[in-house]
């Protein structure tokens, strides 16, 4: 068997595509959406991130605003960068680019976002609604980036039954509580694995659709994997290689070339989830 390649590059296209559309009709109206990122330090993987997300906004057609912030950057600056951009009309939604500095509390700062301008989803109101069900809650871009996948690759969910190997506010649990909605994308049987999990392997094999957003380089092998399941690899991570002149390749989650030979579907990396967050 050979799976199917979920890519996450020409799907992203079709969506900015979309939206670019929906902008224009905004702009004729008077409104332009405004979008900003905030990034505190030199994390490199959250400077490509941010840097994509800002050119993305532009070639929808949005407004599009970047602060950046050193690393030295106290909790009181970051936190009056996130009054200003609460307050200001041309900014109808922004965030704040995790992970922050140590010493600052990510918690407060998340805190301190207006919900209705909290795209990202954080914000414990935005939690809550999305775990009711409200369909109009703003939902994390990659647990919203994997829906979409699912949906626009004519993937049936409903009656799966899903496995998310992760529990973390920002992959994990938010995905679980999009699977199991009564909405296009969900009515999934939901089992969230973590690393207290007993017997994970025989636990990921139980999947129809597995999510792995756990952090750890081709964690997942051909064993813990269903014959025929959809694997979506949330994970990004360098790993040292000698054999390519820049001495490190990006692998995911997932040890993507056995695991190909036994799924059914599989996203890439890079190239497949990344593109859905941005």
């Amino acid at each position: 068997m050979t799976a199917r390649v979920l890519d996450g590059k020409t799907l992203a296209e079709e969506i900015r595509r979309d939206l670019a559309i929906e902008v224009a009709e905004l702009v004729q109206g008077g409104v332009q959406p405004g979008l900003a990122v905030v990034i505190v330090g030199d994390d490199p993987a959250s400077r490509v991130y941010v840097a994509s997300k800002g050119k993305a906004c532009v070639e929808a057609g949005m407004h599009s605003e970047t602060i950046r912030l050193p690393a030295s950057a106290t909790e009181a600056e970051l936190l009056a960068v996130v009054d200003r951009l609460n307050a200001d009309p041309t900014i109808h939604g922004f965030l704040v680019q995790l992970p922050l500095p140590k010493h600052i509390s990510s918690e407060r700062v998340l805190l301190r976002i207006n919900p209705a301008k909290d795209v990202d989803g954080f914000h414990p109101m935005n939690v809550g609604r999305l775990s009711v069900g409200d369909r109009t809650a703003f939902r994390p871009a990659t647990p919203f980036g994997v829906q979409q996948m699912l949906i626009r690759s004519g993937l049936e969910t409903k009656g799966a039954h899903a496995v998310i190997i992760g529990r973390s506010n920002i992959v994990g649990k938010p995905m679980a509580s999009l699977l199991v909605q009564d909405t296009p994308g969900g009515n999934c049987t939901v089992t969230i694995c973590h690393s207290r999990s007993r017997d994970l392997p025989a636990i990921a094999r139980l999947a129809d659709i597995l999510v792995v957003a756990i952090g750890k380089p081709e964690f997942v092998t051909p064993d813990m994997v269903k014959p025929g399941a959809i694997v979506i690899d949330v994970g990004i991570n360098r790993v040292t290689d000698s054999s390519v002149a820049k001495g490190y390749r990006i692998v995911g989650d997932v040890a993507y070339g056995p695991v190909a030979a036994v799924a059914g579907a599989i996203t890439l990396v890079p190239g497949g989830v990344g593109r859905m967050t941005i």
